[in-house]
């Protein structure tokens, strides 16, 4: 009887959660306090691994009783106690930083109680609930300049080998849920591997490899091969050490100085699911949430729009959730407003813009393309909706999009010229219109001359007309996309058809030699069919005295020489 009354007041509850107040629940609207007993009695018969399909609705309520989450991980406690100076070293680091300690434990609110409870069922150490304090101060946003990211800090190649997905869409080093699995699953793996606690957290910060061989190192010496004993990284050594801190500071705060944000123990948020596209702006309004506030419970959707084709999991507090699936019933508009284009070629993403008609700066901020890149044929690019679309994005594409860009520079081609003269390294770069630097770097050189019979590697925009050494040969010319033209050990470049050069206003001759500068007058002209030689320089001169002659050298001139 008493458990039939019992079943009863929870559907009771549930029923005026659900419905809110109306002219049939005048006591409960007009009382305040009776509205917090229900929302109470709500959030605690609530379980974190709860799913709500909101396709079709209903929340099942689970008991569950508890009064402090603190009091809860000190029970868990499996670890021995790690005492050193590196421990009081870190604790006292954090009891000088009261308020660095408070944004950190109330950032936490949100997740501990669902790392928790996966430790117990997993009869982990709940010391491990500790650890992102020390990972990422519990931000499932943070990256670290080693490319770790979310709450646990998983590099991109530990992350794909415990099966977190990271594609265009999304990035589950930074879902709460996925991520935790996966750290835990990893975290057991190596005490597996260790046999002991402190070794496995060293393995999690350094790597299991570099582990090993510390131990092996040891193990010849005729060494301890305990934690403390190993040869490691300043990081490394002092990664249990700021561990063992925090749980001091959990264990007994006061002694510190500081005050432990109260936590509720029981879940903060209820995982929420859907087949249809919906955008994150819009998913965070009929949760009746901040985007900022919807992010931090779901951090792993990368864009705008979450794919229901990816059955995505979507955090949310039990109180938003039951907003959610209230407001999404009455809900008449658009759930998604973006649809997804493939590039067919390579492409600017201002062309693209132009050519589907929309905006190209919405274009390049919504799919992160930094300014000066172009995309590589086969880009998937998330655009606006047409007001007549509203197909959702298939599961091919949710599955297999990839986005690729390059920089949007000119096609290069690449050539080795030989030198038959000294000169320096701005010089050629200035005929060549390229930067001494890019000459440098292409040539793995610092020096500042060119000599002689040296061979110097260019790379030239494809199809743009390029001024000839004076005297070179042009030994190859590779293209950007494939394998090397060659038509004899050594090739001559013999063009000889004029070419305007932008930068100087004037024309250039593929070869040109004359033996003194044009427009000297105490000299007579050269004979007919004769090729006179003169320097680079005072080839130059001769460009800039008389811009319309130039003398052309041709094959059976050259013989004649």
């Amino acid at each position: 009887m008493r458990f039939i009354f019992c079943a009863l007041l929870v559907l009771t509850l549930a029923a005026c959660a659900s419905q809110g107040p109306t002219t049939n629940s005048l006591t409960t609207a007009s009382n305040p306090a009776s509205q917090q007993a229900v929302a109470d009695a709500l959030r605690k018969t609530a379980t974190a691994k709860e799913t709500i399909n909101v396709d079709q609705g209903s929340v099942d309520q689970l008991t569950s009783a508890d009064s402090d989450l603190w009091g809860r991980i000190r029970r868990g406690f499996q670890m021995p106690d790690l005492q050193s100076d590196l421990v009081d070293m870190q604790a006292n680091w954090y009891a000088q930083r009261p308020d660095y300690v408070q944004r950190m434990t109330e950032r936490s609110q949100k997740y501990l109680y669902h790392i928790v409870e996966e430790l117990e069922a997993r009869h982990m150490p709940t010391e491990l609930a500790l650890l992102p304090f020390i990972e990422s101060a519990y931000n499932p946003q943070a990256l670290s300049v080693a490319k770790a990211a979310g709450m646990w800090q998983f590099v991109p190649g530990t992350g794909r080998t415990y099966n977190l997905k990271q594609n265009m869409w999304q990035d589950e080093r930074r879902d709460v849920l996925a991520s935790t699995s996966a750290a835990l699953d990893y975290l057991s793996r190596l005490h597996d591997m260790f046999g002991d606690w402190y070794l496995a957290l060293a393995a999690y910060n350094w790597g299991e490899g570099n582990v090993q061989r510390a131990i092996a190192r040891n193990e010849a010496a005729g060494l301890p091969t305990d934690y403390q004993s190993l040869r490691m990284p300043m990081e490394t050594r002092n990664y249990v050490p700021k561990l063992q801190a925090v749980k001091n500071i959990v264990a007994n705060p006061q002694v510190y100085g500081l005050t432990l944000p109260s936590i509720p123990n029981h879940p903060y948020f209820v995982t929420v699911t859907t087949s249809h596209d919906i955008d994150v702006d819009t998913a965070a309004k009929l949760a009746n949430m901040t985007p900022d506030e919807f992010r931090s419970l779901n951090p792993s959707f990368k864009k705008p729009v979450i794919l229901g084709a990816t059955q995505p999991q979507i955090l949310l507090p039990f109180d938003n959730a039951s907003a959610f699936e209230r407001n999404l019933k009455s809900y008449s508009g658009s759930l998604s407003s973006w649809t997804t284009y493939t590039v067919t070629e390579r492409s600017r993403p201002a062309a693209i813009a132009e050519k589907i008609g929309v905006d190209a700066d919405t274009l390049m901020a919504v799919n992160k393309i930094p300014a000066g890149m172009r995309l590589k044929p086969g880009s998937t690019i998330v655009v606006p909706r047409a007001d007549d679309d509203d197909e959702d994005i298939s599961a091919d594409v949710a599955e297999s999009a990839t986005l690729a860009m390059e920089p949007d520079v000119p096609d290069t081609r690449k050539m080795l010229i030989r030198v038959r003269r000294k000169q320096s390294m701005a010089v050629l770069a200035d005929r060549y219109d390229v930067s001494i630097g890019q000459l440098k770097a292409w040539n793995r050189t610092r020096r500042d001359v060119v000599m002689p019979g040296q061979v110097v590697v260019l790379h030239v925009p494809v199809g743009k007309a390029m001024p000839s050494e004076p005297g070179p040969q042009k030994l190859a010319t590779v293209p950007v996309g494939g394998g090397v033209e060659k038509a004899g050990a050594q090739i001559a470049d013999t063009h000889s058809e004029s070419r305007y050069d932008k930068k100087r206003g004037r024309g250039h001759t593929g070869m040109v030699k004359v033996s003194e500068p044009v427009g000297k007058t105490d000299k007579p002209a050269p004979a007919k069919g004769k090729v006179t030689k003169v320097s680079t320089e005072a080839a130059g001169k001769a460009s800039k005295a008389e811009t319309g002659s130039h003398h052309k050298v041709s094959a059976s001139a050259k013989k004649s020489k």
